[in-house]
């Protein structure tokens, strides 16, 4: 779907013409492309001062692994927390040359006056971050902190993160990740996402990475090896990510409805998967599924993508609408997810992702029975992530949660409900699929184990729910 304004700002008239009457100004978002660095620029590094480097230690391993050109700000011990990960870190001191990505270890802030130190690495630098930049800040969860300061100071980061995805525009996003103590290895999977274009509508978000599998993978094809089951996955942001998991290496199973055979066929034949036609709110639709997966050998990763909307004021809706709704996007999942669970159908340290939207996050007129599919799809990767995580086998469950995409569902919304809709976000424009197809990858990777029960909005930060 085109988005003309969107296209019109981007020219230098256009550009003028916005300027000039105070309209929104989106800039074109660097997406990822095969083949490119993680990081298309430098890296500025800092911490707050403590003893406790856990975190910086991951931060430098990942930073070492990219072989990013990185700069250091702060005194000295910053610069050998670098140098021990084999890093060599230049000083920033009179660099005026932009950056593509700034990192905060937070960790050791543990009053409200060392919020400080969080204010003097930013402040200096707040306009020299480029276009598409990332603007990451490390922590530690503020409910497993045992000290009033020490949570009231790294809950505080939450507001600061937030804040900066509003106000530093340009397409620069913001993320807060909260690590576990003694889990600061699996950092590396959140954390490269994060810094890369795969997170270009990604942001204002916060991320839990606490227990899980430290897996070693070939980052160029990170779900190589893997069987992935996607529903939905004829058209739209199910096909998106079908060819997102292929291109990382996964075997993906396409699902879709028996009357989208053809457009099924064309994808999964495109990118070398399978397919199943079925309709997942058949009582045998679990079984069905396990017969697929058996074939593979079980499953690596099922996305459940599959849903509709039927929308009407509760006044005008009938329950037939109300019932379709429910049943395909949240009752389907939960009686598949049980099926795969009792006849274990997914293999050790498998991924489930579901989607959700910010529709079940902030509700939206006309939509009762949607958003309430939707957060109904919240609560059960709640409630089955402490379930996976008490039995040990290493699955995770989690959820993203998408806000206007370019689809051709939204393309039927009447156009001024469609413009609203595409600049009531940080980034002033809609996402496309292959946003959310790319944040769904991240969480699907096995070295992603350290991230379970979150709940990831692909909305550009929109001001609705936020």
């Amino acid at each position: 779907m085109s988005d003309r304004y969107g296209e019109f700002v981007q020219s230098p008239l256009g550009k003028k013409v916005a300027k000039n009457l105070g309209l929104p100004l989106p800039t074109k978002l660097d997406r990822f492309e095969p083949g490119e660095k993680v990081v298309r620029g430098s890296v500025l590094f800092g911490s707050a001062s403590g003893d406790d480097s856990r975190l910086s230690d991951a931060i430098a391993q990942v930073l070492n692994s990219l072989h990013a050109d990185v700069y250091v700000a702060g005194d000295d011990a910053h610069k050998d927390v670098l140098s021990g990960a084999g890093v060599e870190a230049k000083d920033s001191e009179g660099h005026t040359e932009k950056y593509k990505v700034l990192v905060f270890d937070a960790s050791n802030i543990a009053h409200a006056p060392d919020l400080k130190e969080m204010y003097d690495f930013f402040h200096p630098v707040a306009r020299q971050v480029e276009k598409s930049g990332r603007v990451i800040i490390i922590g530690r969860p503020p409910e497993e902190c045992d000290r009033i300061g020490k949570t009231l100071s790294q809950r505080a980061l939450e507001g600061f993160v937030k804040s900066v995805g509003k106000e530093f525009k340009n397409g620069i996003t913001a993320q807060l990740i909260y690590v576990s103590e003694g889990e600061e290895a699996n950092l590396d999977s959140t954390l490269r996402f994060f810094m890369s274009a795969r997170s270009a509508y990604v942001s204002g978000q916060v991320v839990r990475v606490g227990a899980g599998s430290v897996v070693d993978v070939d980052w160029s094809k990170p779900l190589a090896g893997k069987t992935v089951l996607v529903t939905g996955a004829s058209r739209g942001i199910g096909e998106s990510m079908s060819r997102v998991l292929a291109r990382d290496g996964a075997h993906v199973i396409c699902l879709d409805v028996p009357q989208q055979q053809a457009d099924l066929q064309k994808v999964a034949g495109e990118i070398g998967g399978s397919t199943l036609a079925l309709d997942i709110t058949a009582d045998d639709a679990g079984e069905k599924i396990a017969e697929a997966a058996a074939k593979r050998n079980g499953l690596d990763a099922i996305i459940h993508n599959a849903g509709i909307t039927r929308d009407k004021t509760l006044a005008k809706m009938d329950d037939k609408q109300w019932d379709m709704v429910i049943n395909i996007n949240l009752q389907s999942i939960a009686m598949i997810n049980d099926y795969l669970f009792d006849n274990d159908v997914l293999n050790e340290n498998a991924r489930i992702v579901c989607v959700s939207s910010i529709s079940g996050i902030a509700g939206n007129l006309g939509q009762t029975n949607y958003a309430t599919s939707k957060a109904g799809v919240i609560g059960l990767v709640q409630a089955t992530a402490k379930k996976l995580k008490a039995e040990g086998r290493g699955i995770t469950i989690n959820a993203v949660a998408p806000g206007f995409i370019e689809t051709q569902m939204t393309a039927a919304i009447p156009l001024t409900i469609r413009e609203a809709g595409r600049r009531m976000n940080s980034m002033s424009q809609g996402g496309l699929p292959i946003d959310v197809a790319e944040t769904t990858a991240w969480l699907a990777a096995p070295a992603s184990g350290g991230v379970n029960g979150n709940i990831v909005r692909v909305c550009g930060q929109s001001l609705l729910g936020a």
